[in-house]
C-alpha cells in the first residue's frame, strides 16, 4: 500500500467496524478530512516540484492576485488564516525572490501593504494553471454531476457546520 494511502486508511480505520449507519457524521468528517490531506499533500508535492513554493506562497499570492492595489499584511493573514509573523516571513521570502514589493502608502511606516510584482502575477498565473489543472487530473474519475451533486452536497454540511459554530470561527 502507497504511503498515500495508508494516510487514508489511518484516519478512517477509526470507524472501521461500525454498523452501517451508525457514526455517519463522524464518517463523513473523516471522509472530508482525508481526502483534504491526500489533495493537499499531493499538490504541496507539486508546487514544490514544479515551481519552488510552498502552498501557503500560492495561497498569499493568489489574495494578492486577486487585489491589484495589494493587502494590508494583516488583512493577508485573515484571509489565508496565517498568523501575522508567518505572513511576514512569506511576503519577506516571496519579496526576495522578486515576486512581492512591500509599500507603505502615504508614507504610513505603521502600514504596509503587499503587491505582486509583474514577474509575480506571471509566475502565478502559469502556477493557478497548473493548480487548476492538477484538481482536474485527481477528480478525473469522478463523473462531472457526481462533483456538482458533491459540491452543493458539502454546502449543506458547511452550512449545517457554520449555524451551530460556538461563536470562535478561525481562531
Amino acid at each position: 500500500m502507497a504511503e498515500s494511502e495508508s494516510a487514508t486508511v489511518d484516519l478512517e480505520i477509526i470507524v472501521q467496524g461500525a454498523q452501517e449507519g451508525k457514526k455517519q457524521e463522524l464518517r463523513l468528517w473523516l471522509r472530508m478530512l482525508s481526502t483534504t490531506k491526500l489533495m493537499s499533500q499531493e499538490i504541496r508535492r507539486r508546487l514544490r516540484n514544479e515551481f519552488g513554493a510552498t502552498l501557503p506562497q500560492f495561497d498569499l499570492m493568489a489574495q494578492l492576485y486577486r487585489e491589484h492595489d495589494g493587502l494590508r499584511l494583516g488583512e493577508l493573514s485573515k484571509r489565508t488564516m496565517v498568523t501575522n509573523g508567518n505572513v511576514t516571513g512569506l511576503v519577506e521570502r516571496l519579496e526576495t525572490d522578486g515576486l512581492v514589493l512591500r509599500v507603505t502608502p502615504d508614507g504610513d511606516r505603521r502600514v504596509t501593504v503587499a503587491k505582486l510584482t509583474k514577474k509575480g502575477d506571471e509566475i502565478f498565473a502559469a502556477m493557478a494553471a497548473a493548480h487548476e489543472g492538477w484538481l482536474r487530473e485527481l477528480m478525473a474519475d469522478v463523473e462531472p454531476t457526481v462533483i456538482a451533486g458533491l459540491w452543493k452536497d458539502i454546502g449543506e454540511v458547511k452550512s449545517s457546520v457554520n449555524n451551530h459554530l460556538s461563536g470562535a470561527a478561525f481562531d
